[in-house]
Parts: C-alpha cells; structure tokens; sequence
C-alpha cells in the first residue's frame, strides 16, 4: 500500500479538500485504484451535531456516516463510495481507546497518548486503506490522506505524531507528503513572499514530517525566482514545487496539476512508474471546457436558512451545477434567506423582503433545502406556494418536501393549521410526525441516515421517467421526522401524488404534483449522490424544466450522453453550445 499524506499549512481554508480529491483523480487517471482518509482533528465522534455555520454541510454516506464535507469531494472527483470510517476524528480515537481500557484491554498499563492514542490512529489508516470503495475487489493501490486543520494547531499534535511515526514505519517509497501552503501577494509591493511557507515547512520538519511536494496558492503562477527560493529554504526539489492558482472552477485543479506534472512527481516518490500509465482526463477535459463555455443562464432560487454560508449548501450547489453542465446552461443561484420572505420582515424591513420577493420572481426554478429548526419556515412554505401556485418548476429536499406537503394541505384541503409537529407538537392537523424509531433523547447518530430504497408506485411519473423508467432507486437520508400515513389518502385525493415509497408503504419518500410542469419533493437528499459525469436525476428535471427541456430529457428515460473529446456535448438538451462562462466562489480562492 502506498499513501499519500496532504497537510496544509499558514492558514485554513487554503482548499486542502479540493487538492487532495485533484491528486487522487490524477492517479486514478494513470490507471491506479485509489482511496480516501480525512482526518478531523475535533473531538466531536463525527460532523452529525455541527452547525452548518460551524463547519459546511454534514455529508451523508452510504453507511450513514455524517462526515466531514470533504468526503463529499472525494466521492464526486472519484466516483467511490466511501464510509464512515473514512472520517477520522479524535473523538473516534479516544472513544476507541478509552473503550479498550474500560475492557482491561491494555492489561493495566498506563493509557498515554503516546504510544496508545497514536498506534490507534496508526491501526487505523492502515485498516481502511486496504479497504476498497470503487466497487472492485481487492485492496486500492494509493490511499490519499488528508489533515484538517494547520500545522502547528494543538489538537492535530497526536495525529502529527502518528503520520510521523507511521512514514518511518511504511519507509521510503511507500510515502509522499504535499503540504499545501500559502505564498501571498502583497498589494504595496506586488511581490510573491516566501517567508509563510518557509515557516509552515520549519514548523512541519520540526514535528518529524518531511515534505516531499509543496503546492502553492497564489493569485498568480509563482515565478521562478520564488521557486528558486522556496527550494533553497524548504529543501524541496524546484520540480516538485507547483503553484495552485486561482482558476475558473475548481474542475481545473486536476488538470493545472497534471500541466505540472505532480502526478510523476508522486508517482516517482512511491515507486510507481513502471506501474501507473499516462493521465488520461480527456473526458474531464472537455467536461471542464464545457463548463468554462456556458453563456445562457437558469436562474435558481435557493430559499434556506443557511444562506449566509454557502459552504452549509455545498452538494447541493454541486448537484445543480452537474445538472446545468449537462442541460448546457450557466448555473445561476439566487440566494434568498427564507425569513426575508415572511410578513414580519415586511413590517420591520419592508427593502429586504421587497429584495428577496423580487429574486424569488425573477428565478427560473426554486429550490427549498433541508434543514433544522423552525427558523425561515413559514417563508419556506411562502417559496412553496408561490412555486405552486405559479407553475414554476419547484424542488424540495428533506424539509423541504415536507413542508410541500403542509402548504398544500393549508392551502388545498383547507387545513389552516396544518404544520410539522416539530415545529408545533400540539397541531389538530399534523401532515409530519416524528418517527416511531427516533430518539428524543440523544441527537447524535439517532436520525434515520445512510442508503434506503424507494419503490414507486406509479411507473409513469416523472421522476421515476428521470431515474431511467426505474422500479425501484437507493437514495441516502438524514431525517427525523416524515410525512404522517394516516393523511396520505386525503392528501391524495385532493391532487398531490406520493409517487414514492419506502419498502413498507407507509413511508413518503418522493411527492409530485401531476398537474404542475415540475413539483417535485423528495425525503430523501439526491444531492449526495451526484457525480460531474453522472448528475442526480431530480435536479437534472429542476434544471430541465427551468431551462425549458424537460420533455426531451424524459424522452431519453433522464439520461444525458457522455460529453465528446473535443468539450462538446453529444445530444445536449438544448441543442446549442454556448461560449463564455462564469462562476461563484468557495472562498479559498478555487472556485466552483
């Protein structure tokens, strides 16, 4: 097994996440089997519990492991299928280590972080790397790791110690660290500075990790002088040192690494030249140029509570941008916080909510996310009914098919009332309960996550048409509460058809309105499961139908052809190709 160690150094936020998924895409291009670790270094046992503002979305797998949102660039940039255990954080080390002294495992002997804590961490990644997540059998060939955080940070010192340890255990050959590092540009002086990243590679040799790559962000392409410099004092080949610089999207990070060869940079530190062939991205090239082209515009409208953060949306803005890459049109979204919306921000704010109405309006489709709390509701439904009322293609994820389903049953069946008992538990008509399996007391890992399957009921529907004409289709959940059985047969028969359900029936899994263009609610979160090449099949239909060409993607049972070699894509729903394009940032300085 060989590994590959990413650290980042400086400052956080320097797109880690981003390098590391472009390094494993690269080997995976030269014919290698890779794998994925990410290492957060908080004591929380895992991601479930934090607040999107805290740290970005929560990423659900297969498994039901919520992870780390890193693990969802990781999935997309290598179509694998990773599980919890992928996402290492100290709170799991700890849990694991303390659980074995509890059980007399350690025979008495002092429990230390080193050597206890550290061999665990060091067990650990040698466990899951041999693990494989593409679906193939056998162990992977590379296992790509990746340490939150920043060098020099407290709480990453034991896993520091581990990786230290661990690459002298590996030996030389079988371990390659790139240390992701900062070199600023200085408007007073417009001169690239060295002096962070000689500190950060200082600080990363002083604690027993010897970089073998530094990749730099920067505005701009490092000039050779500076290379020269950060040679000398970082004791890194000049050959091995590459700039990350800002690009159009983060599509480009594989291909701007590939230009500067870090795959045979890589490849030759892990003694895998004779076994690795040439990078072949031809099919992530045109994808990417296809990207850069696009000129017309669909307008979405994302209606949340996290709207501050764009980071607490990401797979979700993912899942649109795979789906108006394939329907050949610039994605453009519309942020409207769903508390601007509501009647009391027109009493205290009357510009505010006369802004977020107007984007709303001008919005080719809308989309309503998941999420917690009973903040920016009645402005989500607000969002919902407009949609409805207004045949204006509508998406509804998680929360937000739920509250499809309250707007509806207030504003169809006359329910005034009508709500989730999570935000009004003593509601006469409660169109969403909790579920029966729920905890009420414990938060962490008591929702009802990972793959479930969803039959449907009725074969002609648009979304199973999106999923291929399927019977059936795995989809990953994060929820507590659903859709209340005893309501469904009102509910239906004033219109509004549950076309999907769990393996029981009594679950509501994927809400349609028959006699809307496309109003569409899922339970579950598609977004999870979108892929560059691969876009998920409800938010392709949002952005076909926003777009215009719905009918001709049902038509091909939801499918989208493989773009060609040259970028352009092979029976494009519009049947146009667009030039010039444009983006929205992360805020490391990579954009989407």
């Amino acid at each position: 097994m060989k590994y590959v160690l990413v650290t980042g150094g400086v400052v956080s936020g320097l797109g880690k996440g981003v390098t590391a998924s472009s390094i494993g895409l690269l080997l995976q291009a030269c014919g290698l089997r890779v794998t994925s670790i990410k290492i957060d270094p908080y004591l929380n046992t895992d991601a479930g519990t934090m607040s999107p503002f805290e740290h970005g979305e929560v990423f659900v797998l297969d498994d039901g492991g919520e992870v780390d949102l890193d693990l969802g660039n990781y999935e997309r940039f290598l179509d694998s299928t990773l599980t919890r255990d992928n996402n290492l954080t100290t709170g799991k080390i700890y849990q694991s280590v303390i659980d074995k002294e509890r059980k007399g495992d350690y025979l008495g002997r002092t429990v230390q972080v080193v050597p206890h804590i550290t061999d665990a961490i060091q067990e650990w990644i040698e466990r899951i790397a041999n693990v494989p997540v593409d679906g193939k059998d056998g162990p992977p060939d590379v296992c790509v790791i990746e340490l939150g955080g920043t060098i020099g940070d407290i709480e990453s010192m034991p896993f520091i110690e581990a990786l230290g340890q661990f690459s002298y255990k590996v030996g030389p050959g079988n371990f390659c660290l790139v240390h992701v590092s900062l070199v600023p540009v200085l408007s007073v002086v417009g001169e690239q500075k060295t002096k962070p990243t000689q500190h950060s590679v200082r600080g990363l040799r002083s604690l027993g990790l010897i970089p073998n790559i530094l990749a730099c962000r920067s505005t701009k392409a490092l000039e050779e002088n500076v290379k020269t410099k950060l040679s000398q004092f970082c004791h890194v080949p000049e050959e091995n040192i590459v700039t990350l610089y800002d690009v159009p999207n983060i599509w480009h990070v594989p291909l701007l690494l590939r230009d500067q060869k870090v795959h045979e940079a890589i490849l030759k530190e892990l003694n895998l030249l004779s076994k690795a062939g040439e990078a072949d991205l031809t099919e992530w090239t045109a994808r990417t140029r296809i990207y850069d082209t696009l000129l017309d515009p669909v307008k979405i409208a994302m209606v949340g509570k996290y709207t501050g953060l764009t980071d607490s949306y990401l797979s979700v803005l993912k899942a649109l941008l795979h789906a108006s890459v394939a329907c050949h049109k610039k994605l453009v979204i519309e942020w409207v916080a769903a508390s601007d919306l509501e009647e009391i921000t027109a009493q205290e704010s009357p510009d505010v909510h006369k802004d977020a109405w107007d984007l709303l309006k001008g919005a080719d489709g809308i989309l309503v996310p998941g999420g917690f709390g009973d903040r920016g509701v009645q402005g989500k439904i607000l969002a919902t009914k407009y949609a409805r009322e207004n045949q204006v293609p509508f998406l509804g994820i998680c929360l937000g098919m739920q509250l499809a389903v309250v707007e509806f049953a207030r504003s169809i069946l006359g329910f005034d009332d009508a709500n989730s008992t999570e935000f009004e538990p003593e509601t006469s008509s409660p169109c969403v309960i909790f579920m029966p399996e729920g905890s009420t007391t414990h938060m962490g890992g008591t929702m009802r996550l990972g793959s479930r399957r969803t039959y449907f009921q009725v074969p002609d529907c648009k979304s199973a048409k999106l999923y291929g004409n399927a019977k059936f289709v795995d989809e990953r959940h994060r929820h507590r509460y659903e859709v209340n059985p005893d309501m469904i047969a009102e509910i239906e028969s004033a219109g509004l058809s549950f076309v999907g359900k769990d393996e029981t029936g009594r679950r509501m899994e994927i809400v349609e309105l028959p006699t809307h263009p496309y109003f569409v609610g899922a339970q579950f979160h598609p977004e999870f499961k979108s892929r560059p090449g691969k876009p998920s099949a409800l938010f392709l239909g949002l952005i076909a139908a926003a777009s215009g060409c719905l009918e001709s993607v049902l038509q091909t049972s939801g499918k989208v052809n493989k773009v060609s070699t040259n970028g352009v894509a092979n029976g494009s729903p519009t049947g146009k190709i667009y030039q010039n394009g444009n983006v929205y940032s992360n805020g490391n300085g990579f954009h989407h």
